[in-house]
């Protein structure tokens, strides 16, 4: 309830930009929660999820998006067209790039050129890697590229640079509306989404080259008691190789993999964990409508 003497304000806020840009780590920032897997791999995201973040007169539904990418296969395919979704219900857009970004005429740019009714913050992020001549110069690149951006601002989402002033700016742009999800809802996944997803971050800290990117987590088993939580994990792999190197000798490198995301689940979920995995072999999973669909990417 909005005892306040302010109207309720409340709406969707769209996080996009390239693979490594921050966005994962903008958003964590913005909610004070770790809700999203960060490396320092691209394109590590490969899902919509929502942060909501609640005040006594607002309510900001964050939407952290892969990053853009020309598509190689199915699973490009459906994780853009989280973006271009989140895109179409934003309220707010912020648009994330950094110091270190390739200017490339990019479909993304040439949409948002379009987008004239909706408010587009344009985040200049990783500052804090930068002089201030750098900076500048990205700022009045940006300012010239995308004209009908509201604001151009630089800021450092590791360092939370800069993100106090968006949240206020953010605010500014929504509109009047009551809440769209109960005031003590902090996101739209279940919590077996947010353990699939630690396992999945920590196999990309873990492993090299190809071998995360061809790795999916179900949890096929949740079982929640007062004092501890009892999961059952798949991680499945496209080649038997890759099953090999997932497990590691003597079982080794999957031992290190349940390890660190027990740790992290413990801290998050706020008690024991008992974490069960095994591997399996799904061929060729990333080009397999069904199996997409089986894993929530349609």
């Amino acid at each position: 309830m909005n005892t306040s003497s302010n109207p309720h304000r409340a709406g969707f806020v769209s996080i996009i930009g390239k693979p490594n840009v921050g966005k994962s780590t903008l958003m964590n920032a913005l909610m004070g929660e770790r809700l999203s897997i960060v490396t320092s791999k691209a394109q590590t995201t490969r899902h919509r999820i929502l942060g909501i973040l609640n005040g006594e007169d607002f309510q900001l539904v964050y939407s952290d998006t892969p990053g853009i990418i020309q598509p190689k296969y199915e699973l490009h395919n459906a994780m853009m067209s989280f973006v271009y979704s989140s895109l179409e219900d934003a309220d707010v857009i912020l648009f994330v790039t950094d110091i270190y970004e390739k200017h490339d005429e990019e479909p993304v740019v040439e949409r948002l050129r379009k987008m004239v009714d909706t408010p587009i913050l344009l985040l200049v992020n990783k500052i804090d890697q930068a002089d201030q001549a750098e900076v500048e110069a990205k700022v009045d690149y940006w300012r010239e590229h995308l004209p009908n951006a509201t604001r151009v601002l630089p800021i450092s989402a590791l360092e939370k640079f800069g993100t106090g002033e968006l949240l206020d700016l953010v605010l500014g742009y929504l509109p009047v509306h009551p809440p769209y999800y109960p005031k003590d809802e902090l996101t739209d996944k279940p919590e077996r989404f947010f353990a699939a997803e630690m396992i999945r971050e920590k196999i990309f800290k873990l492993y090299k080259k190809e071998v995360p990117y061809s790795c999916e987590v179900e949890i096929e088993e949740f079982k929640e008691d007062e004092d501890i939580i009892r999961m059952r994990s798949i991680i499945y792999v496209e080649r038997s190789s890759q099953k090999g190197i997932i497990i590691g000798q003597q079982g080794a490198a999957l031992k290190k993999v349940g390890t660190w995301a027990r740790e992290e689940m413990e801290k998050f979920f706020q008690k024991k964990v008992f974490l069960e995995i095994h591997v399996k072999v799904n061929e060729n999973w990333r080009t397999d409508p069904k199996a997409l669909s089986r894993f929530g990417y349609q």
